[in-house]
């Protein structure tokens, strides 16, 4: 994957960007297709920033600028932690933190029809996929994946839910494991679920395992993966 020396894409991943940088020239790309994420937008062939942030890239086509904020901003594919606000005769009312309420058509489930729709009460915290966002319109969510099977979205019972930055969001949900989940999950047994909106699930037979492990996360973002790993052997070595 190529493009003009002053648009690489290579340049510019995992480098600060601000905005107005633009990062990718399309006309040096043929038969590829690119998928954007929050933070870039497209102006004929080139892409620019709009937002300061770190540019991220996941195998094979997408880019996105990763920053850590409170606000989160909608992007089609986009794994989030919802909360049931209302629920219509068609979609449930759904608050993902973003700058509106999504929508969850009640048709929207793995085999849905109007014979087995699900019900969930007002509060409900649901696993969700963002399938539309666009500006000036309310998103769409989806309890399946792309291939129409529910796999791990629905309702999550019990628990504890937590609100952390966009950022760190993603970092805990990057590949290979981040630090932080690696070390604790040698040693603890738990349940986690990461929106990408800022809002984290977890589950344990013990409170003081979500204790734990909450903690720990909350402390990790600004910590590098060593750090990581030397908070998480403290936070352990306290609860033995």
């Amino acid at each position: 994957m190529e493009a003009k020396a002053s648009t690489s894409p290579a340049s510019f991943v995992d480098k600060i960007v601000v905005p107005g940088d633009v990062v990718l020239d399309l006309s040096s790309f043929t038969n590829q297709t690119i998928k954007l994420g929050g933070g870039l937008r497209q102006d004929c062939d080139a892409i620019s920033v709009m937002k300061a942030g770190k540019l991220q890239f996941s195998k094979p086509n997408k880019y996105w600028v990763e920053s850590s904020q409170k606000r989160y901003v909608p992007c089609v594919e986009d794994t989030v932690l919802g909360i049931v606000v209302d629920c219509k005769a068609d979609n449930f009312i759904v608050d993902i933190k973003g700058p509106a309420t999504a929508f969850l058509p009640v048709l929207a489930f793995e085999g849905g029809t109007r014979r087995n729709i699900p019900k969930f009460e007002v509060g409900a915290l649901i696993y969700v996929r963002v399938v539309k966002a666009n500006p000036g319109m309310n998103p769409e969510l989806s309890c399946t994946d792309a291939s129409g099977k529910a796999v791990e979205f629905g309702l999550l019972k019990d628990g504890f839910m937590f609100e952390t930055s966009t950022g760190l969001s993603r970092m805990l949900r990057s590949s290979p494991t981040c630090p932080v989940l690696e070390e604790l999950g040698k040693q603890l047994s738990f349940e986690i679920a990461v929106g990408l909106n800022g809002r984290v699930w977890l589950d344990a037979d013990s409170p003081s395992t979500v204790v734990v492990v909450s903690n720990a996360i909350m402390n990790s973002e600004s910590l590098s993966e060593v750090q990581q790993k030397i908070m998480v052997e403290k936070l352990l070595q306290r609860i033995k």
